[in-house]
């Protein structure tokens, strides 16, 4: 069973197996950033890009091998968040519960706070 912190971020095994595999088929990197940009129908949406370099300034997690980073100001918009990855038939993704989000649109991809 995993454990879930509301002052953190939280990761399933799944997400982090899924961001280990994309890693190793990209054949490089430190890890994967993680945020939040204004856009989308509800406001904001999640970012996720590759990490060539370690970023200093950012907040870092490790889980399994796979190193996470947030920026501080994205953080306070996803703590407590779980990060799933879904793989359910033609949907597969990463998935965000974040207990901030006030509203989600109806495709997933973007939310109100």
């Amino acid at each position: 069973m995993e454990t879930f912190t509301a002052s953190d971020l939280n990761f399933s095994n799944s997400a982090i197996a899924h961001f280990n595999k994309v890693l190793k088929d990209r054949g490089r990197g430190e890890g994967v950033r993680l945020g939040i940009k204004k856009a989308g129908c509800s406001g904001y949406e999640y970012t996720f890009n590759f990490v060539d370099e370690v970023l200093d300034n950012y907040i870092a997690f490790e889980k399994n091998g796979c190193k996470i980073f947030v920026d501080s100001n994205s953080f306070s918009f996803l703590k407590g968040s779980l990060i799933d990855y879904v793989d359910d038939g033609l949907n597969q993704g990463i998935k965000f519960v974040n207990p901030n989000a006030k509203a989600v649109c109806g495709c997933g991809e973007s939310f109100t706070l």
